[in-house]
């Protein structure tokens, strides 16, 4: 693949949002995602005690978001955003566990389309299966390959040390910290593939630092001082942080780094109950909808086309497909429709000042609307019970004025009534040409009490990983 060198007139274009980039021009795309990494979890946001050095570089070289925001405050729904440009309860992606409707249209299936060759690496969560991550079965109705993905090696959930991985429905036993892990095959992936005459595009979805905490011993080392669980997240850490590093590394010695969009990302708000705390000193933790359930670490690189620097621009999950479309040139059908996210390409060469449309979230009877400054949590979209922040002088929520601004607050919960509207709709299937929901949406299954599941834990069920899940008291 030849090496691109972004020309005046390119930059401009992405400065100010004109035309896609040429055909032959068109950059890879690689998206990395931590699993349960938290606002505060980098050198660059301050953290006590972790160091995130490659990550810091990341930064230096890139776009910085300081308020970058998960689509939800899990991770299934989050991913979903991710595809889609779509919230996740558009997609039936309620919680964690929960399947992508097959009706979705994919960025994977977009840019397959678009000539791109693609790969998915790690965790997917997007097919009804509940519990530690196993590998995914060939005959799964919503692996990877479904949903525009050409290669895939992949796990259902979180993983950790040593992990049984899928390699499009073969089982693989792999040895060493879980993050270097997917990325060394992404890169193998990227190498193997870079001389096709095509641009790539590969998903990187660590599962670290999640539970249960498994990290290589010396990754751990530096945190003797704290206890047992918060030293084994952190010790995570240390190999998501490295695991980026050599990504970054492997793109330039592969001539790659000059043409390819480099996205980094959490899915969710940081844990609770570790210490030092994940979050940077927000209001909550992962599954609420507070700053802490919700604002990740996030970073865009691409040499050349994105100026480098820190922007308080509110981005989220929901805006990378729209992203990437605009670069790419995909054509409006690519997307299902309506799309809550929109386009960063006009931040790549210039600060924006403001968003012109507000950030949604619903997660289970609660909703909330990022608007710039404000941001509105309601808990049943009535006045009685809805509060207003200004996060530019309250970044930890601790103020509610609803009540001080009642026009705010007013055209706020109205927009997220209307909006509310319009995902109620797209669940029950509106935005599809058949105007329903087909198929069915599966409910969500804790795998390993799926009798067809029974074989696999008669073979792998003493791994540490489960050895203590729940069996399913009869067998197929």
């Amino acid at each position: 693949m030849k090496r691109f060198y972004p020309t005046a007139l390119f930059v401009i274009s992405l400065v100010f949002g004109l035309a896609p980039v040429a055909a032959q021009d068109r950059p890879n795309v690689v998206l990395v995602m931590a699993d349960d990494m938290g606002w505060g979890e980098t050198s660059y946001n301050g953290h006590p005690v972790l160091r995130t050095p490659h990550l810091d570089e990341m930064a230096a070289h890139g776009l910085r978001f300081n308020r970058f925001y998960a689509g939800g405050p899990v991770c299934s729904p989050t991913r979903a955003t991710v595809l889609t440009g779509r919230a996740h309860d558009r997609t039936a992606v309620y919680a964690h566990g929960h399947a992508l409707r097959l009706q979705e249209k994919t960025l994977a299936q977009a840019l397959q389309s678009a000539g791109y060759r693609t790969g998915h690496f790690g965790k997917w969560h997007l097919d009804g299966l509940q519990g530690p991550g196993l590998p995914i079965r060939a005959d799964d109705p919503y692996h990877p390959g479904h949903f525009g993905f050409d290669e895939w090696l992949s796990v259902s959930n979180f993983f950790d040390l040593d992990p049984l991985l899928s390699r499009r429905g073969k089982i693989e036993e792999h040895q060493g910290d879980s993050s270097d892990i997917v990325v060394d095959q992404a890169v193998k992936f990227l190498a193997e593939h870079r001389q096709d005459g095509a641009p790539l595009f590969a998903v990187i979805w660590f599962g670290s630092p999640h539970l249960p905490f498994r990290p290589l011993d010396a990754d751990k080392a530096a945190f003797a001082s704290l206890d047992e669980s918060s030293a084994n997240h952190y010790g995570e850490m240390v190999g998501v942080d490295r695991s980026v590093g050599t990504l970054r590394r492997k793109l330039r010695e592969l001539d790659l780094a000059d043409n390819t969009l480099l996205i980094f990302c959490s899915d969710n708000g940081g844990l609770p109950k570790i210490k030092p705390e994940t979050v940077g000193g927000l209001r909550g933790n992962k599954g609420t909808i507070f700053e802490g359930g919700l604002r990740v670490p996030a970073i865009f690189e691409w040499p050349g086309a994105i100026k480098p620097r820190i922007t308080n621009y509110p981005a989220s999950t929901l805006d990378i497909f729209p992203t990437i479309a605009s670069i790419v040139g995909l054509p409006k059908s690519a997307m299902i429709t309506p799309i809550d996210g929109v386009s960063l390409r006009p931040l790549f060469g210039q600060d924006v000042k403001s968003r012109t449309s507000p950030i949604p979230f619903r997660y289970r009877g609660e909703w909330a609307l990022v608007d710039n400054q404000y941001k509105m949590i309601s808990a049943d979209l009535t006045p009685a019970k809805t509060e207003l922040y200004d996060l530019s002088t309250d970044p930890t929520e601790s103020r509610n004025i609803a009540t001080e601004k009642p026009a705010v607050t007013q055209r706020l919960l109205q927009h997220l009534i209307t909006w509310n509207t319009s995902v109620e709709a797209s669940v029950a299937g509106l935005d599809y040409p058949e105007r329903q929901v087909i198929p069915a949406d599966p409910d969500p299954i804790r795998w390993s009490l799926d009798p067809t599941y029974q074989s696999f834990l008669d073979q792998w069920g003493d791994r540490p990983e489960f050895r203590d899940l729940p069996r399913p008291k009869t067998r197929p």
